[in-house]
């Protein structure tokens, strides 16, 4: 008989470490797609910048947006057909991704090589077709984000959750890490071309994670199997209704609204103002490098807080993130030689925000797992991912816009003077994004002592 993660006060069963396995493989394939998703609109499919962004970021808010629906579904039909039907659609789509520029080409609407040449393309409809693609891989990974966080829930104990949340979180980042390893290698040998073939990589991991799950995933834990969907609908409706989980998402959105500029605004940004051989690949690693370090660290750290103790101290790092990462256009001369100042005081930025997602994200997950009624873990967790479906829309919108302001496109002017006059001022965005996490983080203080007081107002009472 499979034990009991009830009866587990230290280890954790088989179905938890392949869950955790198969989030590495999807980790991986999802960024090293969507670290260039941006450039990808743009430099294969010929988007603007805006366009780029709205695009990119309703394709990152609808992933967030949708495990509201499909962790009630799956809280239904149990996680392994949910873990199967995911991975599915997320290998039909990446093969998609790498698919639809051959088919472009072959229409003679452009010409791929080390950099791309554009025959009609930007002006054709046949460049809308990403939606439906990007729709299933959307689809796919919505299942994925309630599914996996739900699964660690049902297969750890009280005396346990936290740290499996870090484990959790620490494979999460390795794959991240992994992910974006990939594509600065490939774009050094083939150029524009690795913004194509790195989609076949992808699907290769989501078809790896498919198979674990068929063959080794057999937790017989599921999540409410049976329930109708009135009874869906009512737990859906509980969880609307708690104020405490409406006002924290909000709050954590704009924390996440500045973490999403690692995709939205840095790659284009670094690549603009530091120069074609800039790496964002390498540079947007740095943060799971640093989660994965310190994540257990500040975990233990933070073992006898509580979870919104550890969230505020997160909080008031990341506003000091933005701040640093505005000093790479500030600086004279380049402090480390063979280093531009933009790509150390990113570096330097992305450091502290990591640090401060280590503080935040597992401690999150925790307090929305202990929220969660029994047989509703999938509903709960994906609920808990509204935060970056808000952040997606707002935050590559505003970089959309501060982009085409601050750092606009090189390729839309004569000479290279005219594009360094336009751009002088490319720094502001970072003091945008460093506005909203401070006010996030305050807002977060403001509801820690609230809810605190309410809480020893009813235990008094009691």
């Amino acid at each position: 008989m499979t034990q009991s993660p009830k009866n587990v006060s230290k280890g954790f069963t088989k179905a938890f470490w392949v869950s955790n396995t198969v989030e590495l493989f999807e980790r991986m394939a999802y960024y090293a797609v969507f670290i260039v998703l941006t450039i990808y609109l743009s430099s294969i499919l010929g988007f603007n910048d805006l366009e780029a962004s709205m695009i990119s970021g309703l394709f990152s808010g609808g992933l967030y947006l949708l495990p509201i629906f499909t962790g009630a579904y799956a809280d239904k039909i149990g996680f392994r057909k949910s873990m199967i039907v995911a991975f599915s659609l997320l290998s039909v789509g990446y093969l998609g991704l790498g698919i639809l520029p051959t088919l472009l080409e072959a229409a003679g609407l452009v010409e791929y090589g080390k950099a791309t040449r554009f025959t009609g393309l930007p002006d054709s409809d046949s460049r809308w077709m990403i939606v439906p693609v990007l729709f299933v891989i959307m689809v796919g990974g919505s299942f994925i984000k309630s599914i996996i966080s739900a699964s660690v829930a049902k297969e750890t104990t009280e005396a346990n959750r936290a740290r499996g949340y870090s484990i959790f979180y620490m494979m999460v980042n390795i794959g991240a890490f992994t992910g974006k390893t990939v594509i600065d290698p490939l774009r050094n040998v083939i150029g524009e071309q690795a913004y194509i073939y790195i989609n076949y990589f992808s699907a290769t991991m989501t078809i790896l994670a498919l198979l674990s799950v068929v063959l080794l995933y057999k937790s017989t834990h599921t999540a409410g199997e049976g329930k109708s969907m009135r009874e869906i609908g009512q737990g859906f409706l509980r969880i609307i209704t708690n104020w405490r989980l409406l006002i924290l998402i909000l709050i954590i959105t704009g924390f996440w609204m500045v973490q999403q500029q690692l995709y939205a605004t840095m790659p284009k940004y670094v690549i603009r103002m530091a120069g074609e051989t800039a790496k964002p690949g390498w540079i947007a690693n740095v943060n799971p490098f640093v989660v994965v370090c310190c994540v257990s660290f500040v975990t233990r750290l933070m073992a006898k807080r509580s979870a919104i103790t550890s969230m505020n101290i997160g909080m008031f790092l990341i506003p000091f993130s933005a701040l640093l990462m505005a000093c790479g256009n500030l600086l004279g001369n380049d402090v480390i030689s063979g280093m531009s100042n933009i790509t150390l005081m990113m570096i330097a930025g992305i450091v502290i925000q990591a640090l401060a997602e280590c503080f935040i994200s597992p401690r999150y997950l925790e307090y929305f797992s202990l929220q969660a009624p029994k047989g509703e873990e999938g509903m709960y967790l994906g609920f808990s991912h509204l935060h970056s479906f808000l952040s997606s829309i707002f935050g590559f919108g505003i970089a959309g816009v501060l982009l085409t302001k601050y750092c606009p496109d090189p390729v839309l002017f004569e000479t290279r003077e005219a594009w360094e006059a336009a751009s002088t001022n490319a720094h502001y965005i970072w003091y945008y994004f460093a506005a909203i996490g401070l006010i996030s983080a305050l807002a977060l203080l403001v509801f820690a002592k609230i809810t605190q007081s309410i809480d020893k107002k009813k235990k008094a009472k009691v």
